[in-house]
């Protein structure tokens, strides 16, 4: 699957805070580090080593001794952890410490092609660590001459070391340095977090955009709602406050259903989603309400026999409907109620039958159907979701095909491929779907008219769906 750019971005914009959250606790965390470690002070001291020559010493010997120098300074530098070394400068500065502890303080080095020794001492007192390396430099040049390089004899060494920069007291720690363990934080809790977020969003399955959508089908998206907190409270948005941005959305939806290509098939579609909770029945009521406002007839039919939910939206008498219809117990025009000023009428579900599948699927549900859109010119058909039962799978043979629902931050990616292998499986067509509960914040956020042809007035859509209704009807 090849990643693009603007899905890194996506990820970034998604997972901002996460970020900032991480990057802020690194370098708090270095803060709080570099406050709670005890600083650490490094005094260094430099040394000498030379070859004494006579009075009368001709080049070669300088060059001699020289280069004898270079070749010994390499094990005077392992001479300066050494016990024979540490042990005397334990007992000068009296310290309450073994010689291999301190070894761990003391380093040495030599430049290369030099006779040059650095002795450096790091210690939490700045004083006592330029005393450490200045007698640890005094003590190797005793050590060397009067006891590795001493002649047999009264004959004196001819090694020689001096000290040419003694270790003054530092003024400054060495460690923590604050400004780097800061730098280091930041980075690292930086990292940390996009390291996050990326896992966050390899693992997370659900649908958030239409992006998500077209990694599964081709299908068009024919619309997006905006998540509602209070839709259960007033789930028919469009009726309820016509001017709420949620309304216009599904003005939008009604729009562009207006121009699905069924190829000149009844105007009826079936509504289902993967599974529940993902506002399909709301999403079919306001649906249903926004058509009837450009005059053209609908019918609203609930198709769900086994949780129905439309008569309760709607505030109609639910007792007897589409189940009555259809065992022969009542007349399609006495359980059609209409509601609202426009040309809107619902069937309801009628009770809840033993054989839900068996009656969506019978010959008798076919005449129906065949009845409403000779008579209506949409028919919208709620019914349950298609990876729970086959009712909608069923209905979608008969109808002029299936829409689905599906429910960002809900609705799984493998949920809405089931849905969508289902439809295919049994021949149904899959006109477009439908994205319910988008956030109005962030990168998977709604917009008005981001999911239409085009942004259009109240006054100016009522006259287009009028024209395009009755250059249906026309055709019809």
């Amino acid at each position: 699957m090849l990643v693009e750019f603007h899905d890194y971005v996506r990820v970034l914009h998604k997972n901002w805070i996460l970020i900032v959250v991480c990057l802020l606790a690194g370098v708090g965390l270095a803060a709080a580090y570099s406050l709670i470690v005890t600083p650490k002070y490094q005094a260094s001291t430099e040394l000498y080593v030379s070859v004494r020559s006579g009075d009368a010493a001709v080049t070669g010997d300088l060059v001699q001794g020289t280069t004898f120098a270079r070749q010994a300074v390499t094990s005077y530098v392992d001479v300066v952890d050494s016990a024979i070394v540490l042990d005397r400068v334990i007992e000068e500065l009296q310290l309450d410490r073994t010689s291999a502890e301190l070894a761990a303080q003391v380093a040495a080095s030599s430049p290369l092609n030099t006779v040059l020794i650095d002795i450096t001492v790091t210690d939490s007192d700045p004083e006592l660590a330029a005393e450490i390396a200045n007698a640890t430099g005094a003590n190797l040049a005793d050590v060397v001459v009067n006891d590795l390089e001493k002649p047999e004899g009264d004959s004196p060494s001819l090694v020689k070391i001096e000290t040419i920069q003694p270790a003054t007291v530092p003024a400054a720690a060495s460690s923590p340095n604050v400004l780097l363990n800061l730098v280091l934080g930041a980075l690292i809790g930086l990292a940390v977090g996009v390291g996050i977020a990326v896992l966050r969003t390899v693992l997370d399955t659900r649908i958030h955009s239409l992006h998500d959508i077209a990694q599964i089908t081709d299908t068009p998206l024919l619309g997006g709602i905006a998540l509602d907190p209070g839709a259960r409270k007033r789930p028919l948005i469009v009726h309820s406050d016509p001017r709420n941005p949620r309304a216009e959305s599904f003005r939008s939806l009604r729009t562009n259903l207006q121009f699905v290509n069924i190829e000149g098939g009844p105007r009826s579609f079936v509504i289902s989603s993967a599974g529940p909770g993902e506002g399909k029945s709301t999403t079919t009521a306001n649906l249903a309400i926004s058509l009837a406002e450009t005059g053209a007839k609908v019918a609203l039919v609930d198709g769900d026999l086994r949780m129905p939910k439309l008569a309760d939206y709607l505030g109609i008498e639910g007792g007897v409907g589409l189940t009555d219809v259809l065992i022969g117990r009542a007349e399609l025009v006495d359980v059609l109620q209409k509601w609202g000023r426009g040309h809107l009428y619902a069937l309801p579900a009628g009770r809840i039958p033993p054989n839900p599948s068996e009656l969506l699927g019978s010959a008798a549900m076919a005449r129906l159907l065949e009845t409403l859109t000779s008579q209506f010119d949409y028919v919208l058909i709620d019914s349950p979701p298609l990876l729970l039962v086959t009712d909608a799978a069923v209905v979608s043979k008969l109808a002029g095909g299936a829409i689905l629902v599906a429910a960002s931050g809900s609705t799984k990616k493998q949920e809405l491929a089931g849905a969508v292998r289902a439809l295919e499986s049994i021949g149904s067509r899959l006109l477009g779907i439908i994205v319910t509960m988008l956030p109005t914040k962030g990168p998977d956020s709604y917009s008005y008219g981001a999911y239409t042809y085009g942004v259009t007035h109240d006054a100016d859509e009522f006259e287009v769906g009028e024209a395009l209704d009755r250059s249906g009807r026309a055709r019809g």
